[in-house]
C-alpha cells in the first residue's frame, strides 16, 4: 500500500498562516482548495473566503462572516489536500474520496463531513481520428494522467475495465503507458499522448478552445464506464472534531464544523441560483488558471462555461436527474466507490469504514 505523500514542503505554510487564530470577533480557519481559485469552487468564494492576506470580493455574500468565522483558502494543485489537513497545514480541505481513502490507509485520521459533488466530473478523451471507441481501446496506447492523488482516477478507470498500467509498479509490460503532466492538455494532447485526463467542466473546454470541437472527441465519462468515484468534498481531521475549545478559541471542533459547512452550503446555494456573480466573484482571485485555451476563451468565457457544469454536479436535478441534497453524501455512492476502489486494489477492505460522519451536515442543515 503507498505511502503517506512526502511532506517536503508543506510544514512551511504552518509559518505563513495564523491557523486558529482569532481576528476581532471572527474565528480565523483555514480551507485547502484541490485546485487554483476557479468556479469549482465557486461556493466557498461566494460564502466570503478569500486569500492568505487579501479581504473578501466585495462581490462575496457574508456567509462565513455570519458564523463567526474568517475563512482563507490556501491554493492547491502542488499539495496533496489530505496531507496537508492531516499535518495541521489546513483546518479543513476538498479533495477526492479516492486520494482521502489512500491516506487514510497509510494512517492519516481523516472524517469526511459533507459531500459536494454528487456525480463525478472525471473522464478521458481521445480524437474520434484516433480509433479509439472505447477504454478497452487503450491498450497500446499512451495516456495522460495527472498526479497529487489524482492518478487514483486514472488508474480506477484502467483497472475497472481489465487493463493494467504503469501507475502499478509491480506490473511487467503494462497495457497502457502513462504520461504524468502538469494538468494542461496544451502540454500534451493530442502529440505526445493518445488520450488526455479531463474535468467535464475544465480541461475539457481546454481542449475544445486547442482547436477541437466537442463533435471531433470520443469521450470517456468515468461514470459511464465502471470507474466513477466521487470527487469533490469537506473533510476535517478526527482531532479537530474531538476538540472541546479549538485552538483555546472556546469553541468546540463539532460546533467550528458545522458553522463552516453551514456557509459553505449556502455558498453553493448561492452560486448555483446566481451563476454569473458567482464567476464575477471567482474572478476576483484568478490567476492565468482561470483561463480557457486559444482566443475565443476569455476567463469569464471559461469560468462561466465552468460555473455551468459544477452547477449540475453539486445539484444533479439541474441535469434532470433525482433531486439531490447539497452536501449530503448519499450511502449507496459511498459504498459503490469503496466497493470499486477495494475490488481493484487501491485500498484493503475496510479502509471505508469509520471514515464518514453525517452528524456535521445534518446539524448545519437541520435534517
Amino acid at each position: 500500500m503507498r505511502k503517506v505523500l512526502a511532506l517536503v514542503g508543506l510544514l512551511g505554510v504552518v509559518g505563513l498562516l495564523s491557523v486558529g487564530s482569532s481576528q476581532g470577533n471572527l474565528i480565523s480557519i483555514v480551507f485547502q482548495s484541490k485546485w487554483f481559485p476557479q468556479s469549482q469552487f465557486a461556493g466557498y468564494w461566494v460564502a466570503g473566503g478569500h486569500l492568505p492576506g487579501q479581504a473578501p470580493s466585495d462581490t462575496a455574500q457574508t456567509f462565513y462572516a455570519d458564523e463567526g468565522l474568517d475563512v482563507t483558502i490556501l491554493d492547491g494543485g502542488n499539495v496533496n489536500p489530505s496531507v496537508n489537513v492531516a499535518v495541521g497545514n489546513a483546518d479543513f480541505g476538498t479533495d477526492w474520496i479516492a486520494n482521502m481513502l489512500v491516506q487514510k490507509a497509510a494512517g492519516l485520521d481523516l472524517v469526511h463531513i459533507a459531500q459536494m459533488f454528487q456525480r463525478p466530473g472525471y473522464e478521458l478523451v481521445a480524437l474520434k481520428t484516433s480509433g479509439i471507441e472505447s477504454i478497452q481501446d487503450f491498450r497500446g496506447r499512451n495516456v495522460g494522467v495527472w498526479a497529487f492523488g489524482n492518478e487514483f482516477a486514472s488508474e480506477a478507470c484502467f483497472r475497472g475495465n481489465g487493463l493494467t498500467s504503469d501507475l502499478d509498479p509491480n506490473v511487467q509490460n503494462p497495457d497502457v503507458r502513462t504520461t504524468v503532466y502538469a494538468f494542461d492538455p496544451a502540454l500534451v494532447f493530442p502529440n505526445a499522448v493518445d488520450v488526455a485526463s479531463a474535468m467535464v467542466y475544465n480541461e475539457l473546454d481546454q481542449i475544445v478552445g486547442l482547436g477541437f470541437p466537442l463533435d471531433t472527441l470520443n469521450r470517456f465519462p468515468s461514470a459511464d464506464n465502471n470507474c466513477g468515484l466521487l470527487e469533490d468534498f469537506i473533510f476535517t481531521t478526527r482531532a479537530l472534531l474531538e476538540s472541546p475549545s479549538w485552538k483555546n478559541t472556546g469553541l468546540s471542533g463539532r460546533e467550528l464544523a458545522i458553522r463552516f459547512v453551514r456557509a459553505s452550503i449556502r455558498g453553493w446555494q448561492y452560486a448555483i441560483t446566481h451563476q454569473p456573480e458567482a464567476v464575477e466573484t471567482v474572478l476576483d482571485f484568478c490567476g492565468d488558471t482561470c483561463n480557457g485555451s486559444g482566443s475565443t476563451q476569455s476567463p469569464l468565457i471559461h469560468q462561466a462555461w465552468q460555473m455551468a457544469r459544477i452547477a449540475e454536479l453539486v445539484q444533479p436535478a439541474l441535469l434532470g436527474l433525482a433531486e439531490a441534497r447539497i452536501g449530503y453524501l448519499e450511502p449507496a455512492s459511498y459504498s459503490a466507490t469503496v466497493s470499486l476502489l477495494e475490488q481493484i486494489g487501491l485500498i484493503p477492505p475496510g479502509t471505508g469504514e469509520g471514515v464518514v460522519t453525517y452528524e456535521i451536515w445534518e446539524a448545519a442543515t437541520a435534517q
